[in-house]
This record gives structure tokens, sequence and C-alpha cells, in this order.
């Protein structure tokens, strides 16, 4: 199964009023491991960022100045993200953002469409999982990795490949941990290798006939001896918890 954990972060708060996306990050997971392929672009909004914005993710105008514009890297992120299943906290905020961006430049170019999200992608919101396991709970990221005791300390603004890969973490524990955090080509080979391996096999039951499995019991000798050693166990347990008192 392949995921894709994202993140962005923008201008404000509604693109219907005008606000833009200034980054984007994305960590791609397969069967739950890392798989080391990741997305990151900071993005020109082609528009003044407020100053309130800026105090939380930490991008004014002068870091996207010379970033590309959406439709530069559209067609990229694009083939990241088509078909996975997309981990988002708070999927509507984001999901509104890059419908919103895919909208526009859509009507601007005649090359086949892109979006909307949920057409062509499964999303899978953390925020409302989180909701729905822990009521009545302040469900945040920051709040979950308490939840969850993963270490945050390094967050200290808002950027959305390092809260990427807090999401995925939070993600992963809150759905039952995992074994390993990357899938690399060693691994994936081992994987493949062990899969072609057991092709073609199957469950073989055996037919036997009763008595044919043969059914041994202790001696005498070995039932006492076990009794004895038993006893003497229960016996040094018991003098000890004595003394402990």
């Amino acid at each position: 199964m392949r995921q894709v954990i994202l993140d962005t972060e923008t201008t404000g708060i509604d693109p219907k009023d005008g606000h833009r996306l200034v980054e984007i990050g994305a960590i791609e997971m397969v069967n739950r491991r890392f798989t080391g392929r990741t997305y990151h672009q900071y993005i020109n909004p082609e528009r003044h960022i407020d100053a309130e914005v800026v105090a939380v993710h930490g991008i004014d105008d002068a870091k996207v100045a010379n970033e590309p514009v959406f439709a530069e890297i559209a067609d990229d992120f694009w083939a990241f993200i088509e078909g996975a299943e997309l981990v988002i906290h708070n999927a509507p905020f984001d999901v509104g953002f890059i419908d919103h961006e895919l909208g526009m430049l859509n009507q601007r170019r005649n090359t086949p469409a892109l979006g909307p999200v949920r057409d062509h992608c499964a999303v899978l919101d953390t925020l409302t999982m989180a909701r729905a396991m822990h009521p009545g709970q302040r469900n945040s990221l920051d709040a979950l990795c308490k939840r969850y005791d993963i270490d945050n300390g390094h967050r200290v603004l808002h950027g959305a490949l390092l809260d990427s890969e807090i999401l995925a973490e939070v993600y992963l524990a809150m759905t039952g941990g995992q074994t390993a955090l990357t899938l690399d080509a060693a691994s994936a080979a081992e994987q493949e290798q062990a899969d072609t391996s057991n092709e073609g096999l199957s469950i073989q039951r055996l037919s036997l006939t009763p008595g044919q499995l043969r059914v041994v019991r202790p001696t005498d000798e070995e039932q006492a001896a076990h009794k004895a050693k038993c006893e003497a166990h229960q016996l040094t347990w018991f003098e000890g918890a004595a003394s402990d008192a």
C-alpha cells in the first residue's frame, strides 16, 4: 500500500480570500515503511504574506521571492501524489488549497486537467481519526506528539516537510506502531525474493489414522522427581518471602 504523508503552509486560512500555497512537504511510505522518497518545495504565492502568518511558519516574502510559482511545480507534485493514499492532519484545509491551486492552473492552460485530489487519491484525515480515538481531548499535532511520546522538540516553527515527518510518526503510533523506519533497496529485494519463494505454496493437510501419532507420557520415577523439585522450589520461595517480611 502506497501512502504519502503530506503537509502544506499557506499565506492564510481560506483560498477563497485569495490565499495561496507557499510550501509543500510530503513523505512516501509503502506498506508502513519509509521509502526514502520525499517531495519538498517552496512556492512563490504571487502575493504578500502577512506578518501574523510569517510568525507561524517563518516563510516571508523574501524567502519565496525567487521560488517557482505553483504552475511550474504542479506536474512534478501531482506525479508524486497521484494514486496514493494521502495522510493529512486536518485534510480539508490542505486538500482545499491544493484543489484551489489546481483549479486556477487548469483554467490557464490547455493540457489535461489535474485533480481534484479526491478523484485520484484516497484521503485519510488523522485529525478526524484522533478525535474518534481521543474524544474531548486536544488533538493538535503537538498534543498527539506528547500523547504518543514522540519527540518534536525541534519543531519551533511550522514547516511542511518537518510536520510531515512528525505526522508520519504520529500516524504509525496511532495505528499500531511499525517494525522498521526505512524500506531500502536491500530489504525490498529480500522481501521480493521471499514473496517469490513462497509463490505456489499452500497449506497441506496430513491424513493421519488414529494411533499413528505417538504420545509419550512420563514414567512414575519422572513424575516423582518433578513433584519433589516443585516442592523444593515452593519451600525456597516461602522461606525467602518470610525473611523479606
